[in-house]
């Protein structure tokens, strides 16, 4: 892809976020906080349950952007706000979380802004969740 379409919407992306990809996460972050791993710390400090990291809901995010550049490099920018937690259920099924993308403004230097949506269980966690993206 070298030019950007307004209105172009990017190939969704749906993940199974599962505990055991929590722990495997933790691991490569160093982010040990029990809430992504212990139930019942997570709900004694008014959690439902563990809930996914914010940042590995935001990489998924990345995830589905760079695969429709086909180049990581060409991802200028990209940031979020997290609004809701990915609760992480305890089976092999896990939290199924859903992104989808669309073009929102090409600019003139030829970058294109996206706006990135993720959905669990039918409602938002990432607000604002925009992406500055280069042409190839």
């Amino acid at each position: 892809m070298s030019t950007f379409t307004a209105g172009e919407e990017l190939p969704p992306l749906s993940v199974r976020v599962t505990r055991r990809q929590l722990v495997q996460y933790a691991g490569a972050s160093l982010d040990f906080n029990p809430i992504h791993w212990n139930e019942r710390f997570a709900k004694e400090v008014g959690l439902p349950d563990v809930i996914g990291h914010g940042m590995l809901t935001m990489a998924l995010g990345a995830r589905m952007i760079t695969d429709w550049l086909g180049d990581p490099g060409r991802l200028a920018e990209y940031f979020t706000r997290f609004t809701r937690p990915v609760v992480v259920p305890d089976d092999s099924e896990g939290a199924l979380v859903e992104f989808t993308g669309k073009v929102a403004k090409v600019n003139e230097d030829g970058t294109a802004r996206v706006d990135v949506t993720a959905k669990f269980d039918g409602k938002s966690v990432l607000g604002k969740a925009q992406a500055v993206v280069r042409p190839s």
